[in-house]
């Protein structure tokens, strides 16, 4: 008997066959594709592997004009060239799925994985089932389970759901950004502009935030502080009031004060139990990683999928926060005790009675809560940034097994003549789990002194500090994906990318993030001629209405037909007001372009020093926005500029450089500047 086995990437293909092999598969190759041939229990068993989506929705026919609902699954090589390796993989996969007796499915489990798996089948090996292996980790017991163990079917109720998001994906996104990039062009310029059913209520609740900070007015507010010394050591206290919205009050509280005693009139001291973290799923790894780190969310996303491909992790692309008893949780933490970071940690777990996980309230029906496996790494082999999100998830999946913490709030109350002035403490009685998830835990530790009731101190001093209030924080990467996540505003595995296509689309920029002018102008426009397509409330009712389809309460043709509906009422407001709509976005284009080409101002004249484009030497160079009068120019190596915002040791701007295939670099415009060889020699330039 010959079994076909599919995975979803390379990886994950090799690390299957060493499982069912015992490391004695055979790797060979077709047109570099690798494959591997191996028996298992007198079976012959072939490890093929994709490399995500080979197929993907097109037009039937391609047209320029909106709305186009006419969608087919093609070959991903042929509808885009940045695709043509898939090719190869494709031929491969036609070529040893020919003359085999059973089909297994082993890419990941979800949505996507189950959609990659069955178009494969159905368009290149021209079958429409498969038995399912299914397995959360990499390891070599979850993998010959999965195998041993195969569901009978694919989970189509999976892949209806998983198609039914692509086809409204693309829908959304091929007739909005289609309108948009036409809206544009009827105003006198082509740009490609991109909008998308997730996209678009993103960039809008972005921009919202952005309108508020724009639009805030800062109120001006006064405080009232007394420092009085204890063991020679100045306390500061702050009026109970907080902050004083009228000077006048704030002036006569401040003036009564003078001159006067604080006496301690009541000390109010509580404890209270802080419940362990719970474990991690993909959006609380990515807010925690950014956080610490401040590393991006699709960068996190990519580290743990690289920890998962290689056994040390479970899949990352998941919402529970739950560790279901079957994981084994000893054999994990035994696995962790042998790494020299975590031994002490592990040991001191598992000398309790009892392995009982403190767990969230969110759930995923194809897979737990990221966790490690008890396949561990040698750290040392980890790159920096592997380490540090190995770490991050060891310590987590370690500290949820850990007791309470016990803190002691604090809060002491002066009589300043009748004024009562405050001073907050707050510290960490027992430690419980905040020890296991050091440094990641952070609380705040303030210890007051010993104060007693009726004891009289005497005020130092007196302050009396006008302020004003602040306007609303910019999103971080971190948080907006938290926002998704609460919105309901795409899933787990898309809201990273989402954000990416918005920096890409130079809709945002900066890691705190800021709208740019078309970002804000893309928004404003969309929602004043065509609300519905920023909807999150629509946007939210399709994500339900998608996990309906999973449940098999719903069908995929019944979602399809209503987003048609939705689109077609949409795109139609749209064409109607096309013009007015391409003049405001034009505008908006024009003055990003400017702003994303200036690097700063020419030493010779003050005017801007922007980033041309040489259309006959097909490079880029900087030159003096006044050019008629002022000849400074500077030249660049080859890559694609952008602006930092940043100048050199030397006191000239710095650009950034972006190769195909290489790590971006600062680049100094100055051509002698004394640290160019060393820039030159760093970068391989």
């Amino acid at each position: 008997m010959t079994i076909f086995l599919l995975t979803e990437k390379p990886d994950a293909s090799k690390r299957i066959a060493d499982a069912l092999s015992g490391d004695k598969s055979v790797k060979k190759l077709n047109k570099t594709v690798p494959y591997y041939e191996l028996k298992y229990k007198n079976k012959k068993v072939i490890v093929v592997c994709a490399v995500g989506h080979l197929y993907n929705l097109t037009e039937k026919t391609k047209t320029q004009d909106y709305p186009n609902f006419d969608v087919v699954w093609k070959e991903s090589y042929l509808i885009n060239k940045s695709a043509a390796f898939t090719k190869k993989y494709l031929d491969t996969i036609k070529i040893l799925s020919k003359n085999v007796d059973e089909y297994y499915l082993a890419t990941d489990k979800d949505t996507e994985g189950e959609l990659i798996g069955y178009n494969i089948f159905k368009f290149a090996c021209k079958i429409n089932d498969a038995k399912r292996m299914e397995f959360s980790t990499l390891t070599k017991t979850d993998l010959i389970k999965a195998f041993e163990n195969p569901k009978s079917h694919i989970d189509f109720s999976l892949v209806e759901s998983g198609e039914t998001r692509h086809i409204l994906d693309f829908f959304y996104g091929i007739n909005s950004s289609r309108a948009l990039t036409s809206a544009v062009k009827s105003a006198g310029q082509f740009k490609i502009l991109s909008s998308g059913r997730v996209q678009s209520p993103t960039l809008t609740l972005l921009a919202k935030r952005e309108l508020e900070i724009e639009e805030f007015k800062p109120e001006p507010y006064w405080q009232i502080f007394a420092f009085i010394k204890v063991n020679n050591n100045l306390l500061g206290l702050i009026h109970k009031e907080d902050k004083f919205w009228k000077k006048n009050e704030a002036e006569n509280r401040f003036n009564k004060c003078n001159n006067k005693d604080a006496l301690v009139k009541k000390i109010i001291r509580k404890e209270y139990e802080v419940l362990p973290v719970t474990p991690f799923n993909i959006t609380t790894l990515q807010t925690e990683s950014y956080k610490l780190f401040n590393f991006s969310p699709k960068k996190t996303l990519d580290i743990a999928q690289s920890l998962y491909i290689n056994a040390y992790i479970s899949y990352p692309r998941t919402s529970s926060e739950k560790l279901p008893v079957q994981i084994n949780y000893k054999e994990i933490l035994e696995a962790l005790a042998k790494i020299k970071e975590f031994k002490k940690y592990s040991e001191s777990i598992l000398s309790k009675k009892t392995l009982t996980p403190h767990e969230g309230k969110k759930i995923d029906p194809a897979h737990d809560a990221i966790r490690p496996t008890s396949s561990i790494p040698d750290l040392n082999e980890l790159s920096d940034d592997e380490k540090k999100i190995y770490s991050l998830i060891a310590k987590r999946f370690i500290s949820v097994f850990a007791d309470n913490a016990l803190r002691e709030s604090l809060e002491v109350n002066f009589n300043i003549n009748k004024e009562i002035f405050l001073a907050k403490g707050a510290r960490t009685i027992k430690t419980g789990w905040i020890s296991f998830y050091e440094p990641y835990a952070k609380f705040k530790e303030v210890t007051l002194p010993d104060f007693k009731e009726n004891e009289i101190y005497k005020v130092d001093s007196l302050n009396l500090k006008e302020d004003q209030t602040k306007p609303p924080k910019r999103y971080t990467q971190g948080s907006i994906i938290a926002e998704m996540d609460k919105r309901g505003l795409g899933t787990r595995a898309t809201r990273s990318n989402i954000l990416q296509i918005l920096y890409d689309r130079n809709y945002i920029e900066e890691s705190s993030i800021k709208v740019t002018e078309l970002g804000k102008v893309v928004a404003k426009t969309l929602e004043k001629y065509v609300p519905d397509l920023v909807s999150e409330d629509l946007t939210r009712d399709f994500e339900e209405e998608l996990e309906l389809i999973r449940e098999k309460k719903k069908k995929k043709e019944e979602i399809i037909e209503k987003a048609k509906e939705v689109l077609i009422k949409i795109l139609k407001k749209f064409k109607d007001k096309e013009k007015d709509i391409g003049k405001d976005l034009l505008k908006a284009v024009r003055e990003t372009q400017e702003q994303a080409s200036v690097v700063g101002k020419c030493k010779n004249c003050g005017k801007n020093l922007k980033i041309v484009y040489s259309r006959k030497n097909q490079s880029y160079f900087i030159s003096c926005e006044n050019w008629k009068v002022c000849n400074t120019t500077f030249s660049l190596t080859r890559g694609l500029p952008k602006p930092t915002g940043e100048l050199c040791e030397c006191g000239y701007p710095t650009v950034k450089m972006i190769r195909k295939g290489k790590r971006p670099y600062n680049f100094c415009i100055n051509r002698d500047c004394p640290k160019k060889q060393e820039w030159i020699n760093k970068n391989n330039i």
